[in-house]
């Protein structure tokens, strides 16, 4: 943006106050109504008097007669403003311009090409802007600048709004259908004494007072099954977890989790209630159960298919066993991840993550996981080196992580102490005893689920990159004193 356009603006603003026009004033002069809800049946409204506020568009001047598009969140309509009809306002009328904001009070119309319209008799400043809009936000390419003005970015782009209003329509569906269930919405610590429930490095930060080393949870799921000994025998929580990881289209150090536990239940219960959550989001919130996520169409219809892990790391592996620690270590130095600090486990895990995972196009339940992997997740009554957990994949990404969740607290105690034991950075640094004293106090069996909000939501809006659907990701900083400025620094709206 050029200094002359803040500097007009500015003086605009001056010469509003000297004219005891308040450019910001504490009360609005009427109850606005969604222009969403005027658009629709407008023959039925022509007549009407009606109240609209947002933001202008760019006004297009005829002389006697003005026009604009006013937008709110549900949509946008046409203003007309007339001479005769705005008396008093007329001679103030450039002092305001596109990307204000304003509120209109007036009769719903046509023109005489047919566009429904609200000629109005009482306009009101709400916002004086002192940026303009982008002139042509639509075709920026830098796609950071964006990410770092997604508060202009929201109002130039229905459809970047419209993918955050279909995101909280998401989320209150999915609370919906853990309530149905009698499950109950909790709240657990964000500080832990101890990093666990999940494997990833977290972030580190200090208390004060207590003088002690506090972590950001990686996960709450320690604390939800503290919560099924209690007696709380359906729980969820849906709340940021952070992880000091690195930043991909996938992956933002912070995002946002589901975890929900159910008492006498087991993995197999879990996968249901997945299959019943996407199908009532497909149903209630898309309207279709098929989805177009980078180029392809996923069906999302239940049920789906179900692929045992080990199965399909023979498969991609040339008949490579798992178990095979020495034939594991020569196939990760064939793909070049081998690393002599990882224990054998997990880096058979590693493998299986380079050759499999982005095969997995979907959706499909990856059942039965290696035990070794899994140390909060119960061993399988046929085969006890393989845990009841599954993945759900769609398009090569992972949305979902369930177990039949572990529930005796010797066996507890015992694989946290080995997972201690191989010293690999992302595990927990300590064993918490506290949690294994409360399993001692007996908790239910259980099935456990963890679902990433924001890969599912790239996955229900059609967005290739977790930033699409964050609206506000992790970014470098600019340099100090600095501000972001949009390539496109014309005025968008005048007068």
């Amino acid at each position: 943006m050029t200094k002359d356009l803040h500097s007009d603006r500015l003086k605009k603003l001056r010469t509003l106050e000297e004219r005891d026009i308040p450019p910001f004033p504490a009360r609005t002069l009427g109850t606005p109504t969604p222009i969403a809800e005027i658009l629709e049946d407008f023959d039925r409204r022509e007549g009407e008097t009606r109240t609209v506020a947002g933001r202008l568009g760019q006004i297009r001047d005829f002389g006697k007669l003005r026009f604009a598009h006013l937008s709110d969140r549900t949509g946008s309509i046409q203003c007309g403003f007339q001479r005769d009809r705005l008396s008093k306002w007329w001679p103030n009328r450039k002092l305001i311009e596109g990307n204000d904001l304003v509120l209109v009070t007036g009769e719903c119309g046509k023109t005489k090409k047919g566009e429904p319209t609200v000629w109005a008799d009482e306009v009101q400043l709400l916002t004086k802007a002192l940026r303009p809009a982008p002139e042509k936000w639509h075709g920026l390419r830098d796609v950071e600048t964006r990410y770092r003005m997604r508060y202009v970015d929201l109002f130039a782009n229905p459809e970047v709004r419209e993918v955050f209003m279909l995101r909280s329509r998401i989320v209150r569906e999915i609370r919906a259908f853990f309530d149905e269930l009698g499950y109950l919405e909790v709240e657990t610590p964000i500080l832990h004494s101890i990093a666990g429930g999940a494997t990833a490095r977290p972030f580190v930060t200090h208390h004060n007072t207590l003088d002690i080393d506090l972590y950001l949870r990686i996960a709450p799921e320690l604390y939800l099954k503290r919560l099924l000994v209690g007696g709380l025998e359906r729980v969820y929580e849906i709340g940021r977890v952070f992880r000091n990881e690195g930043i991909s289209t996938r992956h933002n150090p912070e995002f946002t989790m589901l975890e929900s536990y159910e008492a006498y239940a087991d993995y197999e219960v879990v996968m249901e209630r997945v299959e019943a959550l996407f199908d009532r989001l497909c149903t209630r919130v898309l309207g279709t159960s098929e989805v177009r996520f980078r180029d392809r169409t996923y069906d999302l219809k239940p049920p789906f298919p179900r692929r045992r892990y080990l199965d399909l790391f023979r498969e991609k592996n040339d008949g490579l066993d798992w178990f095979d620690e020495r034939g594991v270590a020569e196939r990760a130095r064939s793909l070049g991840i081998f690393r002599e600090d990882l224990p054998a486990s997990k880096l058979a895990n590693d493998v299986f993550e380079a050759t499999v995972e982005d095969g997995l196009e979907g959706p499909v339940f990856v059942i039965d996981y290696p035990k070794a992997i899994c140390p909060l997740a119960k061993a399988g009554s046929e085969d006890p080196r393989v845990a009841e957990r599954f993945e759900l994949f769609i398009a090569g990404m992972e949305l979902g992580n369930a177990f039949s969740e572990l529930n005796d607290p010797l066996d507890q105690e015992s694989r946290l102490e080995e997972q201690i034991a191989d010293k690999d950075e992302e595990t927990p640094s300590e064993v918490d005893y506290d949690y294994v004293a409360a399993l001692e106090y007996g908790m239910p069996p259980a099935g456990g689920l963890g679902i990433g909000i924001d890969r599912l939501v790239m996955l229900l809006s059609g967005r290739p990159s977790i930033r699409d659907v964050l609206l506000f990701p992790l970014l470098k900083p600019l340099e100090p004193g600095r501000a972001p400025e949009p390539e496109e620094g014309a005025e968008g709206g005048g007068s």
